[in-house]
């Protein structure tokens, strides 16, 4: 039977350091660490987003060293975002959401001094930072009304979430998945009529681009239905989405470089840039 790695198993491993870090707000969490290749730009760019439950006390950018070092050594740069979690002053309702959207759209802000192309940006995001980085690319379909929505959010082409939580009304309604259902009120506040219109992805599709979902077999953090559930919905929406699920893996293997997931990722990654260079 397999094992699954631990974070332990990632976390011991050498850690790469990234190129830059730059600030796009006073707190000391509202940073992005940029990855940047050798090789001359403009750099085809992969906005990153962690995860941890969407609480900072369990995850930081910090846990996606090892991938983004991993696609810098191939020629990818990455603009690896930080953002409050409910877990912190000002995270929460809006502050999460505000956070990462403001993380992301500096990325247009600092394309010039690093060279990067946001013609075609791919995001990639892992376990709640799969639902943010869904979320980021369907800020065009927030409501007018909505505190979340900006006039002209960074455009972003193509997503894979690895072991996401899209769906918020889904997690709150399951207490097996791996960051219980008690996070869900912290995240979106209870106060609205409607908490999830703005906040789940599902509510706001269809996105209008494609998605990829990676998914570890014996992932015991996000059962394998949430993602099934999801690509339901989003097809029948509209989407084009695709669903890959990965043997022997589990949550941390996601976001391992040189595990079969994580390669599954890189080929997924790939694949998307050589659509997006063919205007597919």
């Amino acid at each position: 039977m397999h094992t699954p790695l631990t974070w332990d198993d990632l976390t011991r491993r050498p850690r790469p350091q990234p190129d830059a870090t730059v600030a796009y707000g006073p707190d000391a969490i509202q940073k992005v660490d940029v990855w940047l290749p050798k090789r001359a730009g403009p750099h085809r760019t992969v906005l990153m987003v962690h995860g941890g439950c969407w609480q900072t006390g369990i995850a930081d950018r910090r846990l996606m060293d090892w991938v983004a070092g991993d696609l810098r050594d191939a020629g990818y740069a990455v603009w690896n975002i930080d953002y409050r979690g409910v877990d912190r002053d000002g995270g929460g309702y809006p502050g999460t959401f505000t956070d990462a959207g403001a993380a992301a759209d500096a990325l247009r802000g600092h394309a010039a001094r690093f060279n990067l192309d946001t013609s075609r940006i791919v995001a990639v995001g892992h376990s709640a930072g799969g639902h943010l980085a869904l979320w980021l690319a369907a800020r065009p379909r927030l409501p007018a009304s909505s505190p979340l929505a900006t006039r002209d959010p960074l455009r972003i082409a193509h997503v894979i979430s690895l072991g996401g939580l899209p769906d918020l009304e889904d997690v709150a309604a399951s207490p097996d998945n791996g960051c219980g259902t008690d996070v869900v009120a912290k995240l979106i506040g209870t106060t609205r009529a409607d908490p999830y219109a703005d906040t789940s992805v599902p509510r706001l599709l269809p996105l209008g681009l494609r998605q990829d979902l990676v998914n570890g077999h014996e992932d015991r953090i996000i059962p394998f239905r949430m993602a099934t559930a999801y690509v339901t919905r989003a097809t029948a929406a509209g989407d084009r989405v695709a669903l890959h699920m990965v043997p022997q893996t589990g949550h941390v293997e996601l976001v391992t470089p040189d595990t079969a997931a994580w390669t599954e990722t890189k080929r997924l990654i790939v694949r998307a840039f050589c659509a997006l260079m063919r205007g597919s």
